[in-house]
């Protein structure tokens, strides 16, 4: 029992010791309970901006409780511009387009928003299925019609979100675990003491970081576009590279702060995660952030990936102009100098 206690008691010391398995045996998963548990505890109703050409009887003739129901989910506007609505279903700024011929409601939406198109369908499915309970047999049928071409397969939309959490992943991580490598042997302490000025140490450590970003997406966009997999670039898909190099900028910054303030490479690693994962659930490509709370849209706001993919799915999917990422640009760089200025007051030469 003496050998067991003892041994027991070194395993668990041990294991407290370690800060990485602490950190992805306990608070690792706690980090995702707490997230998901706040983002599914009261989601709210996430309402879907629908736009209503001409009559659309089904709608029209609702009583007034089903309407009201259907208004919680959806907020309908009725336009007559039936070319300009598709268009901005294109472009992400309304949800869908509902229109009706005979007894057949036509419903028109974005691809490139898969979680967005199905809410809407789902709606537009309930209201059918409504109206066909006092028909026998069934009277109506919804045509649900993305409004991209068709022959366009999901790679389209999955390739912009996959290269832009790889470009956070790779910055973060390639940044954080260099420096704190470098400091615990003493590598920093050289090159500070070495005739190279820091101006040229921090320029090489972004352009490393930059030509590989680079190469992610020459390798990313090169895969997607064999014919396995069929990707087609839209006309402005170069507005990428710049995107990218923004994107880069801003995750470098948040590994150079994560290995600035961490000890160890297990620290690192660990600071690293806890900010980069939760990105992925915050930047709306899993879930829509228009039912979460009003504090977690706004910390969502303030994440670099949001804007990275956002800007990648215009000029990618979209096919939009150089103009329409100038404002998610603008945001990448922002923070990248704000945070900048937090790793000049962080970053340390050696270790004290």
């Amino acid at each position: 029992m003496n050998a067991l206690s003892s041994l027991s008691r070194a395993m668990l010391l041990g294991f407290l010791r370690d800060k990485a398995s602490v950190f992805f045996t306990i608070l690792f998963p706690l980090m995702f309970l707490l997230l998901f548990g706040v983002l599914l505890q009261d989601p709210g109703v996430s309402k879907s901006d629908v736009v209503q050409i001409g009559a659309v009887p089904i709608v029209d003739q609702m009583p007034a409780d089903a309407r009201a129901r259907i208004g919680e989910v959806a907020a309908l506007t009725k336009s007559t511009d039936r070319e300009d609505a598709l268009a901005k279903v294109r472009t992400g700024d309304i949800d869908a387009v509902v229109e009706q011929t005979g007894d057949t409601v036509v419903l028109h939406y974005s691809a490139a928003d898969q979680v967005r198109a199905g809410s809407v369908r789902g709606v537009f499915d309930s209201l059918i299925m409504s109206a066909n309970t006092a028909d026998r047999p069934p009277k109506y049928s919804l045509d649900s019609r993305q409004v991209e071409d068709a022959s366009l397969k999901p790679i389209q939309y999955l390739t912009p979100g996959l290269l832009g959490w790889a470009v956070a992943m790779g910055a973060t991580f390639g940044a954080a675990m260099t420096l704190v490598t470098w400091r615990q042997k003493k590598i920093l302490r050289r090159l500070r003491l070495s005739p190279a000025p820091t101006g040229a140490v921090v320029a090489a450590r972004v352009g490393v970081s930059v030509g590989l970003a680079l190469v992610q997406t020459a390798i990313f966009i090169g895969v997607a576009m064999t014919p396995y997999f069929g990707l087609t670039l839209s006309p402005f898909w170069w507005m990428s590279i710049p995107l990218v190099i923004a994107g880069t900028l801003a995750f470098l910054s948040v590994g150079l702060l994560a290995g600035g303030v961490a000890k160890t490479a297990e620290g690192a690693s660990g600071i690293a995660n806890l900010v980069v994962l939760p990105m992925a659930f915050l930047s709306g490509a899993f879930f829509p952030m228009e039912g979460a709370p009003s504090w977690l849209q706004a910390v969502s706001q303030v994440m670099p990936l949001r804007y990275l993919n956002e800007g990648m799915i215009d000029v990618m999917v979209r096919g939009q102009g150089p103009s329409a990422v100038l404002m998610e640009m603008g945001v990448l760089l922002g923070f990248t100098a704000v945070v900048s200025i937090i790793v000049v007051k962080v970053f340390r030469w050696d270790d004290v």
